[in-house]
């Protein structure tokens, strides 16, 4: 073989083996026990709203008027409601804290378990393998929420009557409209978990006890929730990661109010950025034998 089809045939090779790392990266993650029991939770939240809900209702009576997450009053007239309402109520602490144990564990896990030199002998270099680990937590952070989603959909469609449904700017869309929206929310509720999958996957690097990892990143998350709701610190809440989290209703005006939604994606990326260029000098120079 010559030297042109040897560079080519490893061109081809290590985009091919990325993905089998990947792929591995993703079926291992998912296929734990705590992952399966976190996504269970998950996937519980709105089946225990809805039927609280509905119970609350069940004799005529109010959904909880003002109290409560994001769009809870409109449940009871369009079980499409209950997505917006499950995800409002998961994002604050659930899904953070869901995301926080899988980045938290990503590298410390491995370092922990003796794994992780193993996988360095491989051609993937430190630098491809820290990208797997971040594309395999910004995966769960979409499957963590769709699967909310996607009960709260089922369990409003079980419960609820479902339709048009009424904006926040009192306008009317269509069923179909109303689920795109859904499918939207979503997505920018995936994308807001962003920063804290960084977060989590710096701290990873830190240490090579996955608990500590795992609890310390939880931990940065509940503080900076925290944090957020301290009038004095104005001049800082702009800067947390959690601050526009909520600002995905704004999906829900007609028409779309953008600025806040922008704020937010901006911001993640920002987290992620930075957090990430922390999490690659930190681990590209780390003695993995220790």
């Amino acid at each position: 073989m010559s030297r042109a089809d040897a560079g080519n045939a490893t061109a081809v090779y290590r985009p091919l083996w990325t993905l089998g790392l990947l792929r591995s990266e993703l079926l291992t993650t998912l296929r734990r026990r705590r992952t399966l029991v976190l996504l269970g939770v998950l996937a519980a939240v709105p089946v225990l709203v809805g039927v609280a809900v509905k119970i609350q209702t069940r004799g005529g009576g109010s959904s909880g008027g003002g109290a409560g997450p994001a769009f809870l009053g409109q449940v009871t007239n369009n079980g499409l409601f209950l997505v917006f309402t499950a995800l409002a109520a998961t994002l604050p602490f659930f899904l953070p804290m869901a995301v926080g144990v899988v980045a938290g564990d990503a590298l410390a896990g491995e370092a922990g378990a003796g794994t992780l030199r193993y996988l360095l002998v491989a051609p993937a270099g430190r630098t491809r393998l820290l990208l797997v680990k971040y594309a395999t937590v910004a995966v769960f952070c979409l499957l963590a929420t769709l699967v909310v989603a996607a009960s709260a959909l089922l369990t409003g469609a079980l419960l609820f009557p479902l339709g048009d449904l009424m904006t926040i700017s009192g306008t009317s869309i269509g069923f179909a409209d109303g689920l795109l929206r859904a499918l939207l929310i979503a997505l920018v509720v995936a994308a807001s978990l962003l920063g804290v999958a960084s977060l989590g996957l710096f701290v990873s690097t830190l240490t090579n006890s996955g608990i500590a990892a795992m609890a310390t990143t939880v931990g940065l998350v509940v503080t900076v929730q925290i944090l957020d709701q301290f009038p004095q610190l104005h001049a800082v809440r702009p800067y947390l990661f959690s601050h526009y989290w909520l600002s995905f209703a704004d999906l829900m005006r007609d028409p779309v109010y953008w600025h806040d939604l922008i704020r937010d994606l901006g911001l993640q990326a920002l987290y992620a950025a930075v957090f990430g260029s922390a999490a690659w000098a930190r681990f590209t120079t780390k003695d993995i034998t220790a």
